[in-house]
């Protein structure tokens, strides 16, 4: 996810959701020119950038390998969600 902070630089914040029983996780996270590094990553890696700077600004309050809380659950549920149904079917992970 990538956003802009009160100064205009870019920021980005990566998540990583491995088990079900666990909530995502902050893996990669940062501004200037970190962030575009983080973004350029994703997208050589096929991976969806969402522009939703609001949620960029939570998620950048929290440390690296951090659990996103609770009251950010149903929102990234969401988001995840719609991120899996854009995929191509033939790359989607089987559901849990």
């Amino acid at each position: 996810m990538s956003g802009k902070d009160s100064e205009g630089r870019r920021q980005a914040v990566a998540l990583a959701y491995q088990d079900a029983n666990d909530a995502p996780r902050v893996v990669a996270q940062g501004y200037g020119e970190l962030a575009e590094r983080i973004i350029a990553e994703a997208t050589r890696q096929g991976v969806h950038v969402h522009d939703a700077p609001e949620l960029v600004g939570l998620l950048m309050q929290l440390d690296l390998d951090e659990a996103i809380p609770p009251r950010l659950y149903e929102v990234i549920a969401e988001l995840l969600v719609w991120v899996y149904e854009l995929a191509p079917e033939e790359s989607r992970p089987p559901p849990a």
